[in-house]
C-alpha cells in the first residue's frame, strides 16, 4: 500500500505554505499528494487547482490528485478548461477524485440544487470526459449504492476515512473488489497529535491488510513531523 498526504488540514488555522509543505511531505518519502474541494464552511482550504498547480512547480515525481473535486458546482466547459490548465502544469501526474459532494452549505453558496447531485456528478463525468479527450483517472469519492458504481463505472474509489470507521471502509471495500473494482484509496485519515501516531499506524496497517491500494493522511497544524508519520507506514 502506497501512503499520501494532504496538501491542507480542515482545522481552524492559517493554511500551510503550499510549496514549502509539498517539498516537506516528498522529501519525507509520501509518493502522493491530495486536496480537497470545500467551499463556503469552516476555516478556508485553497482552492484545490492553484493549490496543486502551485505544488507542482515545487515537486517532481509525486502523484497530485483532488480528493475530492465537487463536479456539480462547476459548469462541465468550466471544469474541463480547470483540469486542462491543471494537466498543463502538472503532466501525467494528475489523477482526478470527484464526487457529489455531502454538505448542502457548499451548495447554498453557490446557488446549487443539493438534491439532484447525484444525477448532476455523473452525467458532468460523462461530459467532461468527452471534453478532455485523454481524460486522467477519474476516481469517485462516494458511499452506498456508489461504491459498486465506482467498481463499473469509474477508475477507481476514494473512501473517506474522515467520516467513517474503519470497519466501515473496510467492509465497504469488500463489495467493491465483488463489483470488479480497480484502484481503491482510503483518504483523509486523520494525524493530528502525537497520541495518534500508534492508533495510525495500526488503522493503516488494517487497511494494508484489507486490500487497499493507497491511504492519504491528513496531519493536522501542530500535529507530529511529517517523517514521523511516514516512518508508521514504510512500504
Amino acid at each position: 500500500m502506497r501512503l499520501g498526504a494532504t496538501l491542507t488540514h480542515l482545522a481552524d488555522a492559517p493554511p500551510y505554505p503550499v510549496a514549502q509543505w509539498a517539498a516537506r511531505l516528498a522529501a519525507a518519502g509520501f509518493e502522493s499528494l491530495w486536496t480537497p474541494h470545500i467551499v463556503g464552511r469552516g476555516p478556508l482550504v485553497p482552492d484545490p487547482f492553484v493549490t496543486l498547480a502551485v505544488a507542482a512547480t515545487a515537486i517532481e515525481g509525486v502523484e497530485l490528485g483532488t480528493a475530492t473535486v465537487q463536479v456539480p458546482l462547476f459548469h462541465p466547459a468550466e471544469l474541463a478548461h480547470r483540469i486542462l490548465s491543471l494537466i498543463a502544469v502538472c503532466g501525467d501526474r494528475l489523477t482526478l477524485g470527484v464526487s457529489p459532494g455531502s454538505t448542502a452549505t457548499d451548495y447554498a453558496t453557490l446557488d446549487r440544487d443539493f438534491a439532484t447531485r447525484f444525477a448532476t456528478l455523473h452525467g458532468n463525468v460523462t461530459t467532461l470526459r468527452g471534453l478532455l479527450g485523454d481524460p486522467p483517472a477519474f476516481l469517485l469519492g462516494s458511499w452506498g449504492a456508489n461504491v459498486e458504481r465506482a467498481a463499473r463505472d469509474y477508475d477507481g474509489w476514494l473512501a473517506s476515512g474522515f467520516r467513517r470507521t474503519p470497519a466501515e471502509i473496510v467492509a465497504a471495500l469488500e463489495r467493491f473488489r465483488a463489483a470488479g473494482g480497480g484502484r481503491a484509496i482510503v483518504c483523509a485519515v486523520p494525524v493530528n497529535g502525537r497520541a495518534d501516531l500508534g492508533p495510525t499506524r495500526d488503522v493503516l496497517r488494517r487497511y494494508a491488510d484489507a486490500g487497499f491500494d493507497d491511504a492519504v493522511v491528513v496531519i493536522g497544524p501542530g500535529g507530529p513531523e511529517p517523517e514521523e508519520v511516514r516512518a508508521l507506514f514504510p512500504g
